[in-house]
């Protein structure tokens, strides 16, 4: 059995970005995934993590030949041992977003065999104050915090640079019970909505502490909805999706569309207005809330139809032949399942949003073996400071 590297100290010359907030190193034989450094640095870093595999995990400790778009992390907690929450803050915000072009160009590549150069583009409002929800757990001082980089540790906070300001006050005023969760949320109108979370007999169950009923504003609509359910977490990712949703779902007047993955109805809205009131538009949609705020935010639209459930589930009694398909998969893709009963139902155009680059490129790819091919291809940098980004993909 191989000696295990953790707690060695080594120096590293810091390799290519990777997928998850971390860049690539290699000694002797084995892969080192490093976070806190930069490509084309020189670090010493520490092993944090060694299961025994062919890969390890580290943290750069030191910087011997530091990246010209390395600045200081606005936050303190952005450090090895620290917070959890951010990959990048050592990072230019424009090199940023390089670093998360070149992860999804390198994921198409990889999983789907297709060359394309990626741009990743910013959102209004800059790489700080954005994150409108954010979820806080208790630790043993009683103080709210966030947890530490793949760790139960909590680290206690005073606030958080990427929060919208102000939100978080309430929860970290307080002492609470260790172990409690807290979940904080802002809406369209600065409202917030603070959530005590527990766990009872395996089942997470919410105590509303203020507020609970959300105000959004997109795609020309306002929305009422329950604020600790699904919403875009930055202000401007929604309006931002629907846009580019009507413009590359095209539906015709008089059409049938699929909304799946649907969430309260935001893309449901605006392939309803394209289709019109002769045309059909099914919004499928696994979570009951996400549905009940749906159908009555979306009450004034009659030709949409709501499906509670799971989409691999009820996808294969979809209306077919269908025109259009907007789906919106959680991180972990759609799958093969789901790919084969969209590509079944023949539509013209597929408006894939994904979160994950790599589920975008292994679902691309499942695509293909039924002819449909990336015809276009937007990068948004929705999540600033970490390593996640908001891609939107044109089939046909």
């Amino acid at each position: 059995m191989t000696e295990s590297w953790l707690g060695r100290i080594l120096e590293l010359e810091v390799g290519p970005v990777a997928h998850g907030g971390h860049c690539v190193s290699r000694v002797d034989g084995r892969v080192l995934f490093v976070r806190h450094a930069l490509p084309g640095e020189r670090v010493r870093a520490e092993v944090t993590e060694d299961k025994g595999g062919s890969f390890c995990r580290a943290d750069a400790i030191e910087v011997l030949s530091g990246s010209e778009h390395r600045v200081t992390p606005p936050c303190p907690l952005a450090a090895p041992g620290g917070c959890g929450g951010c990959d990048w803050q050592h990072a230019e915000p424009a090199y940023q977003r390089e670093l998360k072009a070149a992860v999804v160009a390198e994921q198409l590549q990889r999983l789907a065999g297709i060359t394309r150069d990626v741009v990743v583009e910013p959102l209004e409002g800059g790489p700080l104050g954005w994150r409108s929800r954010v979820r806080l757990v208790a630790g043993r001082d009683g103080r709210a915090g966030l947890r530490a980089h793949h760790s139960h540790r909590v680290i206690p906070i005073d606030d958080c640079p990427i929060a919208v300001p102000g939100s978080l006050g309430t929860a970290l005023s307080k002492r609470w019970r260790p172990g409690t969760e807290l979940e904080v949320a802002s809406d369209g109108e600065n409202h917030l909505h603070l959530r005590e979370l527990a766990t009872v007999r395996g089942r997470t169950q919410g105590k509303q502490l203020s507020g609970g009923m959300a105000i959004q504003h997109a795609a020309g609509r306002d929305w009422r909805l329950d604020a600790h359910g699904f919403w875009q977490v930055h202000p401007r990712a929604a309006d931002t999706l629907a846009e580019l949703v009507r413009e590359w779902a095209d539906a015709p007047r008089g059409g049938v569309a699929w909304d799946l993955y649907a969430g309260v109805g935001l893309f449901a809205s605006v392939l309803a207005d394209q289709v019109g009131p002769d045309g059909q538009v099914l919004a499928i949609e696994s979570g009951r809330r996400a549905v009940s705020d749906g159908e009555r935010n979306l009450a004034d639209l009659p030709q949409v139809s709501w499906r509670s459930g799971r989409v691999e589930h009820l996808i294969e009694d979809a209306p077919a032949p269908v025109d259009v398909v907007v789906l919106d998969p959680p991180r972990k893709g759609a799958g093969r399942a789901v790919v084969n009963a969209i590509a079944a139902g023949e539509p013209d155009r597929i408006v894939y949003v994904a979160c994950d680059p790599a589920a975008l490129a292994r679902d691309v790819q499942f695509f293909s073996e039924h002819g449909y091919s990336l015809t276009d291809l937007r990068a948004f940098d929705a999540f600033p400071m970490t390593h996640h980004v908001e891609c939107v993909a044109l089939l046909q």
